[in-house]
């Protein structure tokens, strides 16, 4: 089976059920293969948490777990190949959650499902949007 890496928000999106913003060939990628996050996800959704930006009638941590178990997805380990990847992505921007999602799809070999025009943009890396 085909795996793909999710971007933060594409995880969020597909566990509240509204991923009408992709494309439908991004939205049959979803159906279509294995699922994986980027640890650096589950950090990136606690900040949008802790900033006041996303907020659940449970905690935090109860909904990561309810939706990686709901939505079959597992988490891809940030492994010393990855941390220095994403150091060594060459004209990409700075932003470190996205050097780490990029530098995953990256080593793992799996395109990243996202809607982030700056990954899309980037030669990089396979992006299904």
């Amino acid at each position: 089976m085909k795996q793909i890496l999710l971007d933060t928000h594409v995880w969020i999106w597909l566990s509240i059920g509204d991923v009408h913003s992709l494309s439908p060939q991004a939205q049959r990628s979803l159906n279509d293969a294995s699922r994986w996050i980027s640890a650096i996800s589950g950090w990136e959704l606690a900040k949008l948490v802790e900033l006041g930006r996303l907020g659940f009638t449970i905690s935090t941590l109860s909904w990561m777990r309810r939706s990686l178990h709901e939505n079959h997805i597992r988490i891809a380990a940030l492994t010393p190949e990855i941390a220095v990847e994403s150091a060594n992505l060459k004209g990409f921007h700075r932003d470190p959650a996205d050097q780490i999602i990029v530098a995953t799809s990256r080593v793992l070999g799996m395109p990243v499902v996202t809607a982030d025009q700056r990954i899309i943009q980037f030669g990089g890396v396979e992006a299904v949007w």
